[in-house]
């Protein structure tokens, strides 16, 4: 008899066996197998579990990240055996041949809302995982010498691993067509395996075909996915299938795959949308002039959602700032005068309230039907989000809470499509005009002077946001009236970040700068964040858009509309008072670098 971890004979019931294999059914255990253990007194099996193998990945991926050389949280360092077995300040954490005794693996047993309960944040780890933990201690927790472990991310399958299987495997993979009589749409059939045997192996990705047959060249037949549907697959996804096996292949009970398509980006047949909806502002102008502009809150046509615009008066200001600013950095400068035209700007950052109606066109339609009211045609001819698969407020707040974690390009077709629903023009703020609304006539590191100490007043940041973002509008205000415009979430600019745009706009007054994009990376963000430290506040702190922010995103091309990692993201609009010609509006709205 084998086990599926080491295939190496031991000790143990028949009883215990016998609920393993059929919970975590493996294709080695075939039914003559189950007949033959059923039927029998206790059989010799593997019990054992190997470090390499079995117990690296857990402590790297669950353990390792708060108890490791960079972070000692209790004192303790899990990343060697000499300080793994030393343990920390509560003492020692592994008791060979003791598990009872181990809090290694005690407080992995524990109630999630035990506080002492690991590992606390990324939530509990499978049976199988405790089991081997407790299995490895009770056999004598044998670490090989001169084995270190580093961190490394821990995989969610319906985060990581379900949209790989989705767009890439399952539509040849599936219930009506089994290609090699290999299903990938269920648990079950996915670890029974097909014709050529189970597909994956937990533990060992160099045994798991769903791995191997992704690192193949790609003229190689056996390529998966084939080259003619959208292989090889990036190195980062090809990582994450490795990582996920070598974690044990953890596949969570109850969910079923379904095909999905990639998305794409819009392409040019999008101008004569953009013409009908300049035609509908145009036709809806009634402020031509800065005297005119006041304060307002318009409610989203066919709901009952609203949002307030303030207006921000035309000027100049001194962009950048001064040398000797406490927290500077060189791509804030040289410092530079800049004239920028009047605008509205929204009182607060776009909340899911509202972002949700443009993400969700179904809701929307309803949430319309039930107020006796019909959604705008215009709005038909506006590209939408794919819908994301994982919940996009992360468990901090949906209602007034500001929308996050979407890319530049999900930020300005948010904006043509409240331009079409509305009549007006709405855009993202140029860099340039983000900073002077910030600044509200001010000169000093925040709008209400240089020191950090009266920031708790006007912002959530690392120091008093409990880890994650508030609710819009709830602190000071700038002095135009603007809230959170340091901090709670990062706001999306227009511009593509260079660190040495300044250095072209030092010849007289720049006339509304604005640094096309040209590239998908990077481009800035505004502001600080609930995760940021007072330096990041600073009304001329800026932040480039990087990679990292979508790397768990499993899709190639990479997705269009979500940073799934960049949970401090997020944006507000702009009105300007004058309204450009169509072909400069489809700029603001499709900047043409969507791809990755």
């Amino acid at each position: 008899m084998f086990n599926r971890l080491t295939n190496k004979p031991t000790t143990s019931t028949v009883a215990h066996l016998y609920t393993i294999k059929m919970k975590h059914r493996h294709p080695l255990l075939t039914p003559a197998v189950l007949w033959v253990v059923a039927a029998t007194t206790p059989v010799v099996f593997a019990a054992e579990p190997d470090f390499n193998q079995h117990i690296k990945p857990i402590l790297e991926s669950a353990c390792v990240g708060c108890h490791g050389p960079d972070k000692t949280k209790g004192g303790l360092r899990l990343h060697i055996k000499a300080t793994a077995f030393k343990g920390g300040e509560n003492g020692v954490v592994i008791v060979a041949g003791q598990p009872e005794k181990s809090p290694l693996y005690t407080s992995t047993v524990l109630p999630p809302d035990d506080e002492k309960s690991m590992p606390p944040k990324e939530g509990k780890l499978t049976k199988e995982q405790t089991d081997l933990l407790r299995d490895w201690i009770k056999a004598g927790a044998n670490w090989p010498d001169g084995v270190t472990l580093t961190q490394v991310r821990r995989i969610n399958f319906v985060k990581d691993i379900q949209p790989i299987l989705e767009m890439n495997c399952v539509a040849c993979h599936k219930e009506d067509h089994a290609k090699g009589k290999l299903r990938l749409d269920n648990k079950a059939d996915a670890f029974k395996g097909g014709e050529k045997g189970p597909a994956i192996v937990p533990w060992d990705p160099a045994k798991s075909p769903l791995h191997t047959s992704t690192t193949l060249p790609p003229d190689h037949d056996d390529l998966m996915p084939p080259k003619d549907k959208g292989g090889p697959l990036a190195k980062d996804v090809i990582e994450l299938l490795r990582e996920w096996i070598s974690q044990g292949a953890d596949w969570p009970d109850g969910i079923t795959l379904k095909q999905r398509k990639k998305e794409e980006a819009p392409g040019a047949d999008e101008l004569p949308v953009v013409m009908e909806i300049h035609r509908q502002i145009l036709a809806n102008l009634t402020v031509n002039k800065q005297s005119d502009m006041k304060p307002y809150t318009n409610t989203i046509p066919g709901t009952s959602v609203s949002y307030a615009m303030v207006p921000i008066p035309g000027g100049q200001f001194l962009m950048g700032s001064p040398k000797k600013e406490s927290g500077r950095k060189p791509d804030e400068g040289p410092q530079h005068k800049v004239a920028i035209d009047p605008f509205w700007m929204g009182r607060c950052e776009v909340t899911w309230n509202e972002y949700e109606l443009f993400m969700y066109p179904e809701m929307a339609k309803r949430t319309a039907s039930s107020l006796g009211q019909k959604e705008t045609p215009l709005i038909d001819g506006v590209s939408r989000p794919t819908r994301p698969y994982v919940e996009m407020s992360f468990g901090m707040g949906k209602d007034g809470f500001p929308a996050i974690s979407m890319t530049q390009h999900g930020a300005n077709k948010y904006c043509q499509w409240l331009s079409a629903k509305t009549g007006q023009f709405y855009r993202l703020p140029t860099e340039a005009e983000w900073e002077y609304a910030c600044r509200a006539g001010t000169t000093t590191a925040y709008s209400f002077g240089n020191s950090p100490s009266k920031l708790g007043d006007y912002a959530w940041y690392s120091k008093n946001s409990d880890n994650k973002y508030q609710q819009v509008g709830q602190k000071k205000p700038n002095p135009w009236g603007l809230y959170d415009m340091h901090g709670n979430v990062v706001e999306w600019t227009l511009d593509q970040y260079d660190p040495d745009f300044y250095q072209t706009l030092t010849s007289g007054v720049a006339q509304n700068p604005w640094n096309k994009a040209t590239q998908p990376y990077p481009h800035v963000a505004r502001g600080g964040s609930w995760d940021d430290g007072p330096e990041m506040l600073r009304s001329a702190a800026r932040r480039a858009s990087d990679k990292s922010w979508k790397v768990q995103d499993p899709q190639l091309p990479k997705s269009i509309w979500y940073h799934t990692d960049a949970q401090f993201l997020g944006f507000r609009i702009i009105r300007p008072l004058k309204v450009p010609p169509p072909e400069e509006l489809q700029k603001y709205w499709t900047s043409g670098v969507e791809k990755d």
